[in-house]
């Protein structure tokens, strides 16, 4: 069957809503496991969880990033010259693989591979549905048409965090198996279609393919437009990456389930400080406003230059970014949310459209291939910031040992060491390791679960670390500001950023 569009229609044919599912599946999967993994690698007293500091998992986010947003620099160069249907099922393969390894291995090594096989299979995936999605639009549909698939992609992470959190009630294993079963569903789908032609020149070889990446790559404007997006994407993954572990330490919810009786209690967990919200029902927030306001918002905007649009949600995210990250209370959280998700539905489609209009005509793939660039760069860089700053600044059962070495007569008592003043050697100077330490510190001083978070948060003001995300965000903005008004110079309406 023929993929081809009229030019002329904004309809959205049969094959744009094949693909849409297709990505909504592996999203599904994807950001279900995402969003709860970062507690599965670092909080320190998670039953069952691998206990590896946030060094550790920062450096595991870190080649993440480059492995899945990298790779598709290269491989959407691939997917327009050997067929997008191949790299697909190839992409499915890999993921699968991926997700049975990170429920088998739990030493550092085993389940950094699996990782980095998950992230791979993810880097080919993107620009195969992509690609293929960019020929099924056209100039007169195309806010529309990514605008509603930027929908279906948070339908799927929707739905992913509340099946997360059931299959974890189970075992962690079972969030993985449960996973790799979800993105198998695509392998039925792939075959409802027919490969698009991408314009591709055929003859090319691998080294001709890789060659072309790059040389394409080098433009000025392009790369410029990159490096911006990539500090933005810096701040940006935080939410999702770090906030995990932050909710779980410091914020309380409590007042939420208090509030809204109807929240079922599946959604909640016990802790030491009463009921609490389950981090990733938090943070879904984010995905459900998406899911609600993403295409109305998309059609309310599509008149609007498209950098222009990217600046407004990049200043309304940086705005959620440090709402979100200064506070205890759950309320403000979800506020701080809130506003990082308008930020992100007014950037997050945009950039795609961006590109796509300015990709050279058959060239789609290797184009929406560099949209994954930023997040590489910028997860990249904000994986080791975040595993720094978190692990030495920000992460509770750090900090309660260092309270123990610092405040009180721990070490006297126990005739250990003065503690040196290196993280690094906290366990081994207290004698306390990371998982039990807030419960020694709780029972050493005689307080209350909340009457502890509160001194630590006090003490050593944790939330700062979001302030140097948010300073990257702030100078995106203004580099973002400055390209926005030399855009308006350049001759290509699809340059300025234009609609038309």
């Amino acid at each position: 069957m023929s993929t081809a569009v009229n030019t002329a229609s904004d309809k959205l044919g049969r094959v744009f809503w094949l693909l849409c599912s297709m990505e909504m599946w592996e999203r599904l999967a994807y950001y279900g496991m995402r969003v709860v993994v970062p507690i599965y690698i670092a909080q320190a007293d998670e039953p069952g969880g691998l206990h590896f500091t946030q060094a550790d998992k920062g450096t595991i986010y870190a080649w993440w990033f480059v492995f899945q947003s990298i790779l598709p620099t290269f491989t959407g160069g691939f997917a327009d010259r050997y067929g997008y249907k191949k790299t697909i099922f190839w992409a499915i393969n890999l993921k699968v693989l991926g997700y049975i390894l990170m429920a088998t291995q739990r030493d550092f090594w085993g389940f950094f591979i699996g990782t980095m096989i998950l992230a791979t299979g993810t880097a080919i995936f993107k620009p195969g549905i992509q690609g293929t999605l960019a020929h099924s639009l056209n100039e007169r549909n195309s806010s529309k048409g990514w605008g509603t698939f930027y929908w279906l992609v948070n339908v799927g992470a929707m739905l992913g965090p509340p099946l997360a959190g059931l299959l974890r009630g189970w075992s962690w294993d079972w969030v993985f198996y449960g996973c790799a079963a979800i993105v198998s569903i695509n392998y039925l789908m792939l075959f409802t279609y027919q490969d698009p032609e991408s314009g591709y020149d055929n003859t090319q070889n691998a080294l001709q393919v890789f060659s072309d990446t790059i040389k394409n790559l080098l433009d000025a404007r392009l790369l410029s437009f990159l490096f911006i997006l990539s500090g933005f994407w810096l701040m940006m993954y935080q939410l999702w990456d770090l906030h995990p572990n932050f909710i779980v330490d410091w914020i309380d919810s409590s007042g939420i389930i208090s509030t809204l009786p109807f929240i079922p209690e599946a959604w909640t967990t016990a802790t030491d400080r009463g009921p609490q919200m389950l981090q990733e029902n938090l943070l879904n927030l984010n995905a459900a406003l998406i899911v609600l306001f993403v295409v109305p918002l998309s059609i309310v905007v599509a008149r609007i230059r498209t950098l222009t649009a990217m600046l407004i949600g990049m200043m309304v995210a940086t705005g959620g970014i440090i709402v979100a990250g200064v506070t205890m209370s759950g309320w403000v959280l979800l506020a701080g949310i809130a506003l990082f998700s308008l930020g992100e539905m007014l950037t997050g489609p945009k950039k795609n459209e961006y590109l796509a209009n300015i990709a050279p005509e058959g060239k789609k793939g290797l184009y929406l291939g560099y949209v994954n660039v930023p997040a590489g760069i910028g997860g990249f860089i904000g994986s080791k910031m975040a595993g720094h700053l978190y692990g030495n600044y920000g992460e509770k059962a750090v900090l309660a040992q260092r309270y123990l070495a610092e405040k009180t007569d721990w070490l006297k008592t126990k005739g250990l060491d003065a503690w040196n003043g290196n993280i690094a050697d906290l366990t081994s100077t207290t004698g306390v390791d990371r998982s039990d330490a807030y419960n020694t510190l709780k029972a050493h001083l005689n307080q209350s679960g909340p009457e502890v978070t509160q001194l630590l948060w006090d003490t050593y003001q944790p939330y700062t670390v979001w302030y140097w995300f948010a300073a990257i965000g702030v100078a995106s903005v203004l580099a973002l500001l400055v390209y926005n008004q030399r855009a308006k110079t350049w001759t290509s309406p699809e340059a300025q950023g234009s609609t038309s």
